[in-house]
C-alpha cells in the first residue's frame, strides 16, 4: 500500500480547498495505475467531497449547509462546551470524512467538473492532515 500525508492550513469556516492537484502529483510518484484511492480527514469539524470547483458552485454549497445545519442554531454540543462551533460537527458528519475513488491509468476516474475538495466546517483556522491511501489493482 502507498500512503502519504498533506498537511492544509485553512482559514475557518467556509474555506473550501480544492486537494486534486495535490492528489494528482501523489498519484504520478506512486506509479500505480489502477486500484483504489482513500482519502480522509481525521477530526469531527472538516469533510471531503467533490464538487465543481467553482465559486458559484461554493456559494451554492455553503447555502445549502446553512439552511441544513445554520451557524446560529442552538446546538446541544455549544451548550455542553461553549465553543460555538456545534454547527460545524453537524456539517461535517453530513459531508463525511473520508472518500473513496478509483485510480484508473493513473488519474482518479473523476468528472472534468469533478474536484476533490477539503470543506473547513470549523469556526476557526486549523491544521489538516490530510491522509492518502492508495490500494493497487496490482497488489503493491
Amino acid at each position: 500500500m502507498k500512503s502519504r500525508v498533506l498537511n492544509i492550513s485553512t482559514r475557518g469556516h467556509g474555506d473550501f480547498i480544492d486537494l486534486s492537484s495535490l492528489i494528482q502529483s501523489f498519484l504520478e510518484d506512486s506509479g500505480v495505475e489502477e486500484g483504489l484511492l482513500n482519502i480522509f480527514v481525521p477530526g469531527s469539524t472538516a469533510g471531503i467531497t467533490t464538487i465543481e470547483y467553482e465559486h458559484g458552485a461554493l456559494l451554492d454549497l455553503e447555502a445549502a449547509m446553512e439552511k441544513i445545519a445554520p451557524v446560529e442554531a442552538e446546538y446541544q454540543h455549544n451548550l455542553r462546551w461553549h465553543d460555538g462551533n456545534g454547527f460545524s460537527h453537524v456539517r461535517a458528519a453530513l459531508l463525511g470524512p473520508s472518500l473513496t475513488l478509483p485510480i484508473h491509468g493513473n488519474r482518479t476516474a473523476t468528472g472534468t467538473w469533478q474536484q476533490i475538495v477539503l470543506v473547513e466546517c470549523d469556526n476557526r483556522p486549523r491544521q489538516r492532515d490530510i491522509y492518502l491511501s492508495i490500494l493497487s489493482a496490482g497488489g503493491d
